[in-house]
């Protein structure tokens, strides 16, 4: 691919760019895919071993196939890259393995842009960014990389057998942060927890998933993070069938919690003084969930069993009441810190006017400032949903449709008009 030209690149064969795909060619748009590793390599290989996906194989999906695992189920993450591979080949998305995107710029005097990569340029009158959200691990700059203990990101997290030997402390409760945790505690490991301001929904209520009830009751549907937070962390779980997070659960079965994370001085982190907060914070949203969907069955008169034990909640553990304030790493025998910290974007390749002055996409509905420049797969692009196989999906279409909107314009001074099939 020395030299080429095509309507629409999409950089990313994810489950964001494979999305992509099936809209443009549903439309009948000539595209390219280009993916700098394997379809769906983030599944494949930024994963720890016993992950699985946080909804359920019926909800977290493309409508036009299905998992091949039971629909109750939370598919492994080597079931998801499967899956993904299987639609990239059920829709023949013209995806190109192995090429890395390094920029991409304007035409100057013309239309379009150019883009340069590993195996040559391409040419296309439209880009769009599905390279998803989870680029650069995000890791504070708090305990300094000579202090004697062993920190990774949760990305490079494979299992507790590649951990040193010792105790570990898990920075971050969100979906990540809580499983790593667990697998650490029962294979033995002293775990220390550190619990940030969080959103604990059910995992499963009156017979149905928590994703059921977002749906019912459209909360997938909000356009923003509550009260203008740029990320909600959610703790849920789909390991061990899937269940719902309990931290109190978690310091009965022996990991110690403390607050969100501070400074770090002479070998000791210290936390703070937030933990009860953020627990009760968590409680509110999981009860006020709970109340919710109690008023929807009662208002549409289903026949749901009641679970009036789901609405009381255990005492605060030790732990919480009279937390800890500060860790000595050495004397508590922490060998090892997992940042289950999240990522950021990067977005150094393309090179256009589409990003504010902090480096964040400027964009609605993930159409940018700069005319032909695209995003997808961002969380809450449009909705909560947006970062979510299905959601990546509807956003896709969206863009899809503006860009035959796009094309119906440039047809009125072309000859020619484009393909509308």
């Amino acid at each position: 691919m020395s030299s080429t030209a095509t309507e629409v690149l999409v950089v990313g064969g994810g489950q964001a760019g494979i999305a992509m795909s099936e809209h443009l060619g549903n439309h009948g748009v000539p595209h390219i895919v280009l993916e700098r590793d394997r379809v769906a390599e983030r599944w494949r290989t930024s994963r720890w071993d016993s992950l699985v996906a946080n909804g359920p194989a019926w909800h977290d999906r493309f409508p036009n196939l299905e998992f091949p695992c039971d629909r109750d189920a939370f598919p492994t993450k080597d079931e998801v890259a499967a899956y993904l591979a299987e639609y990239a080949e059920k829709i023949d998305a013209p995806i190109r393995t192995g090429v890395e995107v390094t920029s991409v710029t304007k035409n100057v005097g013309g239309p379009g842009f150019r883009v340069a990569t590993s195996e040559g340029t391409v040419d296309a009158r439209y880009v769009v960014a599905a390279t998803g959200p989870f680029q650069k691990p995000v890791i504070p700059a708090v305990v300094p990389d000579e202090a004697r203990v062993h920190q990774i990101h949760s990305s490079a997290y494979r299992n507790p057998r590649q951990l040193p030997e010792g105790a570990v402390l898990v920075i971050g409760a969100g979906s990540s942060g809580v499983q790593i945790a667990e697998e650490l505690r029962r294979s033995g490991r002293e775990v220390y927890l550190a619990v940030g301001p969080h959103d604990r929904p059910p995992r499963r209520y009156r017979g149905r998933d928590f994703v059921w009830w977002l749906g019912v009751l459209n909360k997938w549907e909000a356009a923003t993070p509550p009260q203008g937070a740029e990320h909600v962390t959610i703790a849920v779980s789909g390991a061990q069938g899937g269940h719902t997070v309990d931290f109190r659960g978690l310091a009965e079965d022996g990991i110690t919690l403390v607050g969100t994370a501070g400074s770090y001085e002479n070998g000791k982190i210290r936390f703070a003084p937030d933990l009860e907060q953020n627990i009760a914070q968590g409680d509110a949203n999981y009860l006020s969930l709970l109340r919710e969907a109690d008023a929807y069955v009662e208002r549409n008169g289903l026949g749901l069993p009641e679970e009036p034990e789901a609405h009381r909640l255990q005492a605060d553990p030790e732990c919480v009441t009279n937390p800890l304030l500060e860790l000595g790493l050495a004397e508590a025998g922490v060998t090892s810190i997992v940042w289950a910290t999240g990522f950021t974007q990067d977005y150094s390749w393309l090179k256009v006017d589409a990003f504010d002055e902090k480096g964040r996409p400027r964009h609605k509905r993930g159409i940018s400032s700069e005319p032909g420049v695209f995003f997808l797969g961002l969380p809450w692009q449009s909705r909560r949903g947006s970062s979510f196989i299905w959601g990546v999906w509807h956003d896709a279409g969206f863009l899809a449709d503006h860009i035959m909107i796009r094309r119906a314009y440039r047809a009125y001074d072309s000859a020619e008009a484009p393909a509308t099939a």
